[in-house]
């Protein structure tokens, strides 16, 4: 099998000592919080456990925000915008976490995260670069109505971009990025997509995991790679290993990307700590950051697995890239109808 596999001990190379002092001070913190979730699950002192939870929370949140400052190609959503727009961005992520959120409402607030990760990533960095868009409204008297709108002008920002779908939990995000990228470009650019099928092998634990890019399975052009803003879109960040794995091998190849945008819902300190030392180019952008991974390499608090949440469990047989988009019914791929034409050219080509 043609097959490329990066093992977790590559991966903590690249970490420096300070790095490694950090993710220890933040598991040190994490252990009382996880204390007090006990307490909170036990009903004991539930009424000071929740109030220690929340100091807690507090204490690790700041000083979550003073590590991503000092590493300034790590952009958490909640760390870097006004503070009047961190509410709508705890909400979104509290309705994720939640297990009483159904299949649905979760597509719903992934669309949300992602739409404000766009604007973050793309959109505010031009907002001082504006064009104007004339819009017909379906008012006709006294005469048709025309509208003026001012928007970002993104235009350089996103006409050397390709999508890089990491299969299964990737592959709704990329859409809704290149959705983005359509709507907001002037003149509708359609993103080129390459789809790599890449997967983490289970039965290990974090310390010793395994990552595994399967190119038998995977749909792209590799030449088409080449000088290009690659763009990377996942749920979770948890460890960092699937995109390390991709990019190193693209890298080995001779591809040498211009820049390289790793977009979250939700990312792990460790994981972002990884990307950034391991891929120089790289910017990761996250709605929301996490302090630590459970044994099984697994985000805490975390949501759970983004990928059975958003496209529902496999049977026996995985699903292939054809199959997962006809699973999201007829509204997604209507909405998204440009980005499953160019999928579906990408892998029956």
């Amino acid at each position: 099998m043609n097959r490329i596999v990066l093992h977790a001990s590559d991966l903590d190379g690249f970490l420096t000592d300070e790095d490694k002092a950090t993710i220890d001070e933040i598991d040190n913190m994490y252990s009382r919080y996880l204390e007090l979730c006990s307490k909170i699950e036990k009903d004991e002192d539930r009424e000071n456990a929740e109030k220690a939870l929340v100091d807690n929370a507090r204490a690790t949140g700041h000083k979550l925000e003073m590590i991503t400052r000092a590493n300034p190609r790590i952009h958490v959503y909640s760390f870097e915008t006004p503070q009047q727009q961190h509410g709508e961005a705890s909400r979104i992520i509290a309705k994720l976490r939640s297990p009483n959120t159904g299949h649905e409402e979760f597509l719903y607030y992934i669309q949300r995260a992602y739409e404000i990760m766009f604007s973050h990533a793309f959109a505010d960095p031009c907002i001082r670069n504006k064009r104007s868009i004339i819009q017909k409204t379906p008012v006709t008297v006294p005469v048709r109505n025309y509208a003026v709108h001012r928007i970002p002008d993104i235009d350089a920002a996103v006409h050397n971009t390709v999508m890089c779908v990491m299969l299964r939990g990737a592959l709704l995000p990329s859409m809704i990025i290149s959705k983005e990228i359509e709507d907001y470009s002037s003149d509708g650019f359609i993103t080129p997509f390459a789809l790599f099928r890449i997967k983490r092998d289970e039965s290990r634990n974090e310390d010793n995991m395994a990552y595994v890019l399967d190119l038998d399975k995977s749909f792209f052009d590799i030449e088409k790679l080449d000088g290009k803003d690659l763009i990377f879109a996942d749920p979770m960040n948890a460890t960092g290993g699937s995109l390390v794995t991709i990019v190193k091998y693209l890298k080995e190849q001779g591809i040498k990307p211009k820049s390289i945008r790793f977009i979250n819902v939700i990312s792990a300190l460790k994981g972002a700590l990884r990307i950034t030392r391991a891929i120089p180019e790289a910017e990761v952008y996250t709605l929301w950051m996490d302090p630590v991974l459970n044994e099984a390499a697994y985000i805490l608090p975390g949501l759970g697995d983004a990928g059975d949440r958003l496209n529902g469990k496999d049977g026996d047989e995985p699903r292939n890239m054809i199959q997962l988009i006809a699973d999201y019914g007829t509204n997604i791929m209507n909405l998204y109808r440009t980005q499953v034409k160019e999928i579906e050219k990408t892998v029956l080509a």
